[in-house]
């Protein structure tokens, strides 16, 4: 675990519980803790302090030491990495540095609805227009392991990788599991959790925030429709640009129709649950590669599967 960047990776068998925390060693099972004389509690160590009292001053005989404060007066950073045992469910795992300034959408996606399909990874959730009309996500997929569109645009990934809006982490999982250095970030705390949970390394943040690494990550991933993250697809390629190394890769999911849309949504599980409206947006393959040339990305390969449409974008310098 890197606290300074907020990085939360799995470990083998291992939680960040401090120093040396794990199972017992075999054959210790057997014997008795083990527990400094002075820290033992019964009836015969409390009568031999009250007898080696009887011979010290009263005001002796209960001094203790204060405990010291660190510099600063707290014994952490106010809050900026959260360390938990081994969890009783995925909602439950460590949690990584947490950014309050995260902005509208980052508040919008910590609502109930979406924390509940997190935790259950089930929906029914959906994005819901000023109009009401209603964008299914698709939350089963997403909370599952990686399947073969997925692993498609995996197969074309250079270097290192970072997944925005990583979501539960079935991607940076998939990754993890081949071998490969890659990296999650999401403002949804709850999706952080099960993205370690699922093995992969995470991070809370927004891809508008500062990152680590900026300018040197191989590829960039923006899958299940996260080209719609901030409702500004130019702007967002843009920052793209400013994370991924010289000549780096993009892989995109498109809609596969031909849409260019910039609308406010809020999350919508359907039975009264409803998060904060934020800004979203929609965009088809040509869409994305028009955005895309004019933050600096040329277009270098299309496909489709699954009834899901992709495009490769690479850096022009």
């Amino acid at each position: 675990m890197r606290c300074g960047t907020g990085v939360v990776r799995p470990g083998r068998r291992r939680w960040f519980l401090g120093s040396g925390a794990g199972r017992a060693l075999p054959g210790t099972g057997a014997r008795g803790a083990h527990v400094h004389p002075r820290h033992r509690r019964g009836p015969a160590a409390a009568a031999r302090r009250r007898r080696s009292d009887r011979g010290r001053p009263a005001d002796t005989a209960r001094r203790r030491h204060r405990a010291r404060r660190r510099p600063g007066g707290q014994g952490r950073p106010g809050g900026t990495v959260r360390r938990g045992g081994r969890p009783d469910r995925p909602g439950g795992c460590p949690v990584s540095t947490v950014d309050s300034a995260c902005g509208r959408a980052s508040v919008a996606w910590r609502a109930d609805p979406y924390t509940d399909a997190l935790r259950t990874g089930r929906g029914p959730l959906f994005l819901r227009r000023h109009d009401g009309w209603l964008l299914p996500l698709e939350v089963e997929r997403w909370c599952d392991q990686a399947d073969s569109a997925d692993m498609a645009v995996l197969r074309r990934c250079e270097g290192p990788v970072l997944d925005i809006g990583c979501g539960p982490g079935r991607l940076v999982a998939a990754l993890a599991a081949h071998g490969s250095r890659a990296l999650g970030i999401d403002v949804h705390p709850a999706a952080v959790a099960r993205a370690v949970h699922s093995g992969g390394s995470a991070l809370c943040r927004s891809v508008f925030d500062g990152l680590p690494g900026e300018g040197r990550w191989g590829t960039a991933l923006l899958l299940d429709g996260n080209i719609g993250i901030g409702g500004a697809p130019e702007a967002l390629l843009r920052r793209v640009a400013e994370i991924t190394a010289p000549r780096g890769l993009l892989l995109v999911e498109g809609a596969c129709a031909d849409v260019d849309e910039r609308v406010e949504v809020r999350v919508d599980d359907t039975r009264g649950g409803l998060g904060a409206t934020f800004p979203w947006a929609r965009a088809g393959i040509s869409a994305v590669e028009r955005h895309g040339r004019a933050a600096g990305w040329t277009a270098v390969e299309e496909w489709s599967t699954e009834e899901r449409c992709f495009v490769a974008l690479r850096r022009a310098n």
